[in-house]
């Protein structure tokens, strides 16, 4: 009680299914969408742009790395980019409804874009051509919304 859904996942205790299950997908969605705009797509600018740039030597690298970690999820589950402390960025995906700021999952860093790959969230679209879904994702993502939330996650 008192503790924000971050706090709650960031110190998780990973056989609480019901939290892990029901906190993580509340979180995941919530990131989710607010990270798309019908108004999205294009490319990041400024310190984000920067970034990607950075750690994966250019805009179209990312978008082929990021997709490649959401077309390869077996099963269920969400693609992210994260944020570390000092700006570098990562990619990585997690299964059902677990995300990076759960203890183990693998991933590091602050969760700043994640895209849905459970077949609930594109089969009446794109039955199942996930790798069509994926590529749609890149002209709906909010790159302000996820810049702010690079901008805040790095010191």
């Amino acid at each position: 009680e008192g503790k924000s859904i971050e706090d709650i996942l960031k110190n998780l205790e990973m056989n609480n299914t019901g939290v892990r299950n029901n906190g993580g997908g509340y979180y995941n969605h919530c990131l989710f969408w607010e990270v798309m705009s019908p108004n999205g797509g294009g490319s990041p600018s400024g310190e984000l742009a920067n970034a990607i740039e950075k750690s994966f030597g250019s805009f179209d690298e990312f978008k082929s790395k990021f997709s490649s970690g959401a077309g390869t999820r077996f099963g269920s589950g969400w693609a992210w980019l994260c944020a570390h402390s000092n700006g570098d960025l990562e990619i990585c995906s997690s299964a059902n409804q677990d995300n990076p700021l759960m203890p183990g999952i693998g991933c590091g860093g602050a969760p700043i874009l994640g895209l849905d790959v459970w077949e609930h969230a594109y089969y009446l679209n794109y039955q199942n051509r996930r790798p069509d879904y994926v590529n749609a994702f890149f002209s709906v993502i909010n790159w302000d919304a996820v810049s702010n939330k690079y901008t805040s996650s790095i010191d």
